[in-house]
């Protein structure tokens, strides 16, 4: 299958280049010239976004991060800038690389290459089963019950992968609000059980056994 690229810069002749450089070397491409219209084109799951930050609408760093709530790929930031705090900002974004105008065309293209087989690597090893029913890919980000996907948001699915990996802990809900949300994220602990609610949800409408369950007076945890 041919993989999907998404390019964003308000620049039409790197656009244009970048197009033609990966449409004759096999990838599909996707266009932006902005933010908003980067946001949008993103909600079709591209498997690699190349990211200008400079842009007169929005700048990259926050459509990285707005994209990053349901876009799980690699996204490769393109830019002059190379302040380390700009750096800095750019992976707390979200950001997965940094590619430095002007730049190499083939050394971009081999970065692109190398971003897509790890994932692919990372995909064929990251899918665990629990029953007979119900398979998570960490990688995908992705949970399947009885073969078809169930659709979560970012912050769902992260809270699912953290209570998943340490099947039977229980963590408090400042404790999950902490690793899931990050030290930094300002904010009510209480919005935990709403996302605990809707993950409950959608796990009952695909007629799954409740997975994760509630320790009274402590917090939540992942079934055994």
């Amino acid at each position: 299958m041919r993989a999907k690229i998404l390019v964003v810069d308000d620049e039409t002749d790197i656009v244009s280049m970048l197009k033609d450089y990966f449409e004759y070397n096999g990838y599909d491409v996707m266009t932006a010239a902005g933010g908003a219209e980067a946001i949008k084109k993103a909600e079709k799951q591209p498997d690699i976004i190349l990211l200008d930050i400079n842009m007169p609408d929005m700048d990259g760093m926050e459509v990285c991060s707005r994209i990053r709530d349901f876009v799980a790929c690699p996204i490769l930031f393109l830019t002059a800038r190379i302040e380390d705090s700009d750096k800095i900002r750019g992976f707390g974004a979200g950001a997965d690389d940094y590619i430095v105008k002007p730049f190499s065309i083939d050394e971009l293209g081999a970065r692109v290459s190398a971003h897509l087989r790890r994932e692919r690597r990372q995909r064929e090893s990251a899918k665990v089963r629990f029953d007979d029913n119900l398979a998570i890919d960490y990688t995908e980000r992705c949970l399947y019950y009885d073969g078809e996907a169930i659709p979560l948001a970012k912050k769902e699915f992260d809270i699912i992968e953290l209570l998943s990996r340490h099947m039977g802990q229980v963590f408090s809900k400042d404790r999950i609000y902490e690793l899931v949300w990050d030290y930094d994220s300002e904010g009510d602990s209480s919005v935990v059980a709403e996302h605990i609610r809707r993950i409950r949800a959608k796990l009952a409408a695909a007629d799954t056994k409740p997975y994760i369950e509630t320790v009274w007076g402590v917090g939540y945890k992942w079934a055994k």
